[in-house]
């Protein structure tokens, strides 16, 4: 019997999968089992050809009985990276190599003549190899670059099976691949230029304030107003991430496999833009396996929903928990899965279908029970969550025509990071990052302010224009604004600022 370590993908965590290969006398047969899903299921057909076309006597050319478990059995297994260490076990048991898998972990899925595929989550994989004390990693050499951006284990990339036993046999030894020192790493890919945007300060203003705290933001105006080039122009403007992030963000595309061979470290705030037509598994994750949805995808980056009212009522209400929270959970019988959803949620809609109820210029075609079904779409604890909302009218001719403003993207990249600078050496030593990662203790302990912004409060709270949770995100909007501002306690004129942005009723 041979043991070969190999992992498996469990949502957003690698789990360590022992490969056990025993042979036995019998009639002819090569079986998998260990709660094997239909593509594990699969490799002993893989596996039986690509060694053939290796050069090694495959399964069916001997009269033995071979069995696989896959241990815990317990774990469901998915996917095609056991291909490799099931072709490595047989061949270890069949007496064809002789290598010693101690400290090793293999994963890698087969093609039919031998050569390496590449596989999902192999940043994960190097991670939890680490963490459970194993020395060597072996994968598809795609892999490589990625699994190396992992410290203190040596990565070995491969382009076939043949290759990997020539190497574990010594007969050919290949140098562990680099820790990353030489990737390229584009800088702000497609991000659009905050300056291309003529006018609009009022939203500018907004989209500083949403990108220096991390507040979700609503706008809503005539089509063709620019609230998607304004949308687009947030990344443009949000600091790079930190290390921490970085890693922790191409973690999870590296499992959704959405990871580009060419660049394996994600540096920048991700931008993602679902369609209208979205359905609640694509927008919060799951399927079978589990696999992180749009909300995860955007962990630590922008979340764009355009045409808001567009998308189906209950996909938009399954948002309120992950919003307030941050993470989203997957339920399922035997199977519990936390993902992290730390966004900034930009959403734009139109004032009504037609898109020019309240337009001084161009009269409405819409009648009172279609406006009223259409902003029905978005309801009251919803629109509660989002800190600031704001409208983006059509612009005149002059301020179409305007010179860009070549420096404003700079100008504000700066600002922001003042800010986000105060805000790191406030939350030093906890888990936040930004104001709107607040909970009512740190609003309590960081929020203060005078008697007149107190007044103002309260006089907004008795009339009924804000509730509880709508009272703490005005406060959490304040604290950015006087952050922008380097004042140290939040003054009228920025309490002031954060009421503007709640939302008006018609």
């Amino acid at each position: 019997m041979a043991k070969i370590f190999s992992s498996a993908i469990i949502g957003l965590q690698a789990q360590i999968i022992e490969v056990e290969l025993g042979q036995t006398d019998g009639l002819r047969s090569f079986n998998i089992v260990g709660m094997a899903a239909k593509s594990v299921e699969e490799a002993k057909e893989r596996v039986d050809l690509a060694i053939q076309n290796s050069g090694f006597k495959s399964p069916t050319e001997q009269n033995k009985k071979y069995i696989v478990n896959l241990a815990p059995a317990e774990i469901k297994k998915e996917g095609a990276l056991f291909d490799l260490p099931i072709a490595l076990s047989y061949l270890l048991t069949s007496g064809q190599i002789a290598f010693n898998p101690n400290n090793k972990l293999i994963s890698g899925e087969l093609s039919l003549n031998g050569e390496l595929r590449p596989i999902k989550g192999a940043l994960v994989i190097a991670s939890e190899a680490k963490a459970k004390g194993f020395t060597e990693l072996f994968l598809p050499k795609i892999n490589a670059p990625e699994a190396a951006l992992v410290p203190g284990i040596k990565i070995f990339g491969f382009k076939n099976l043949k290759e990997v036993v020539c190497h574990l046999e010594g007969i050919h030894t290949l140098a562990p691949e680099n820790g990353g020192g030489q990737l390229k790493i584009p800088t702000r890919p497609n991000s659009v230029n905050i300056g291309w945007v003529q006018g609009q300060e009022y939203a500018k203003r907004a989209l500083e304030i949403a990108a220096a705290g991390g507040h979700n933001l609503l706008m809503e105006g005539p089509p063709g107003t620019g609230k998607t080039l304004l949308a687009k122009s947030l990344t443009g403007i949000l600091p790079p991430l930190t290390p921490e992030e970085s890693l922790e963000v191409t973690k999870i595309y590296s499992i959704a496999g959405l990871l580009p061979p060419d660049s394996p470290l994600i540096k920048e705030p991700p931008f993602r833009s679902p369609h209208h037509t979205a359905s609640e598994a694509a927008l919060l994750g799951g399927g079978s396996p589990p696999q992180p949805g749009e909300i995860t995808l955007a962990h630590r980056g922008v979340l764009f929903l355009d045409e808001l009212p567009e998308f189906h009522r209950d996909v938009l209400e399954s948002l309120r928990q992950p919003l307030e929270e941050g993470e989203i959970h997957i339920m399922r019988a035997n199977l519990k899965i936390k993902m992290p959803a730390q966004f900034i949620l930009v959403a734009a809609a139109n004032p009504c279908p037609c898109g020019y109820y309240g337009d001084p210029d161009k009269a409405c075609s819409c009648s009172s029970s279609q406006i009223q079904m259409y902003r029905r779409k978005l309801s009251g604890p919803l629109m509660d969550r989002i800190d600031m909302f704001i409208t983006v009218p059509r612009l005149s001719f002059d301020k179409l025509a305007g010179e860009e403003n070549k420096t404003l993207e700079q100008e504000i990249q700066n600002r922001i990071k003042e800010a986000r600078e105060i805000q790191s050496q406030r939350f030093q030593g906890s888990i936040l990052i930004k104001n709107s990662e607040m909970q009512i203790p740190e609003i309590k302990k960081y929020c203060y302010f005078d008697e007149p912004s107190q007044n103002l409060l309260k006089q907004a709270v008795d009339s009924g224009k804000l509730s509880p949770r709508a009272y703490h995100r005005v406060l959490k909007v304040a604290r950015t604004i006087a952050d922008l501002a380097h004042s140290e306690k939040i003054l009228f004129e920025h309490i002031s600022e954060a009421l503007m942005y709640r939302r008006k009723e018609n």
